[in-house]
């Protein structure tokens, strides 16, 4: 069975996870989320790519879902005494070795699925992963900034980077717009629409639907190329009980007039691109509304509470796309 899984960071990695407990021979390509990358000390960062290698490749913190396990923070502890910043975003020691190396490759010429495919050389994750687009996409967000802050004068309104505005604001301020800069002009990864195209099904785990699936799906071709592939497209909801599972996604669904729930978001992505969507059992009651937006739907536990429970939750993903499949 061939797989693609559109992934952005923690939600998409730890279900991609589940998915090779279930169904371990499977052929899994990923389509990673690259909206999150930022240029950090001179350095070409992308988290969710990361989040993805380290976690199939067992290197990923468990507890907080990212970065690398057993990791020093004495470089960054170093360049912030000699003033150098930002202090608010969390790159390891460890982690600095992989960004050190993607920048020394992009320098030499290599492009990013290059790299990226030579970076999995090492983690061996089990799965092709891809970013979506070898040319340079970030996702900014508009914002109206809360006193005091020093980023610039209260009342302000800036467009920042994405991981300004999650990491460091903590999405404490509403989210005006979502603006995946570069995007229009991008072109998907090699490879890409060649696994979509070939693919006997495609996932949307429980990822953020504006700035990671959304992301993907903003490239030009890719969303086309997903509804035109013919096989089941199933998606798994990332809103359970009118809340996000993790994360913050209900303010960048705010931003692009979606409600926070998971009937909404299934309408959002719509029938035109989706055949399918879970969503938890607590939110059953939204099922006949998906159903009438011309989305099958069910309702199954949808909590990655552990691997167990997130195979399940693949198997589940999984036999509604062959429900999708059979008439």
């Amino acid at each position: 069975m061939r797989i693609v899984v559109l992934a952005g960071g923690i939600g998409g990695a730890r279900f991609l996870r589940g998915l090779q407990r279930a169904v371990p021979d499977a052929d899994i390509t990923v389509i990673g989320n690259t909206g999150d990358d930022i240029h950090l000390f001179g350095l070409k960062v992308c988290p969710d790519l990361d989040t993805v290698m380290y976690t199939l490749g067992g290197g990923i913190n468990e507890e907080q879902g990212w970065g690398r396990a057993d990791e020093t923070f004495h470089l960054k502890e170093e360049l912030a005494a000699y003033g150098l910043g930002p202090e608010w975003f969390g790159l390891g020691d460890r982690d600095f070795a992989t960004h050190i190396v993607r920048t020394q490759m992009l320098g030499a010429g290599y492009p990013l699925s290059a790299v990226t495919e030579a970076l999995c050389d090492r983690w061996k994750p089990g799965v092709r992963l891809i970013p979506m687009s070898d040319d340079r996409v970030e996702t900014h967000v508009a914002v109206t900034l809360p006193e005091r802050d020093p980023a610039g004068a209260a009342g302000e309104r800036k467009v920042i980077h994405f991981q300004e505005y999650w990491v460091r604001l903590r999405a404490s301020v509403p989210a005006e717009a979502i603006v995946p800069v570069g995007a229009e002009q991008a072109k998907p990864a090699p490879g890409v629409l060649e696994a979509i195209a070939g693919a006997d099904v495609i996932l949307f785990p429980p990822s953020n639907p504006v700035v990671s699936v959304g992301t993907i799906l903003a490239v030009p071709g890719i969303r086309e190329a997903i509804a035109e592939a013919g096989v089941p497209v199933v998606g798994l909801s990332p809103i359970v009980g009118d809340a996000p599972v993790r994360g913050m996604a209900d303010k960048v669904l705010a931003a692009v007039g979606v409600e926070s729930t998971a009937a909404a978001v299934a309408e959002h992505y719509g029938s035109g691109l989706l055949d399918g969507w879970l969503v938890d059992t607590v939110d059953a009651g939204s099922v006949e509304r998906v159903e009438a937006a011309g989305i099958r739907c069910r309702a199954v536990p949808l909590m990655m509470s552990d691997l167990d429970a997130t195979a399940r939750m693949a198997r589940e993903a999984l036999a509604l796309a062959e429900e999708v499949r059979t008439p």
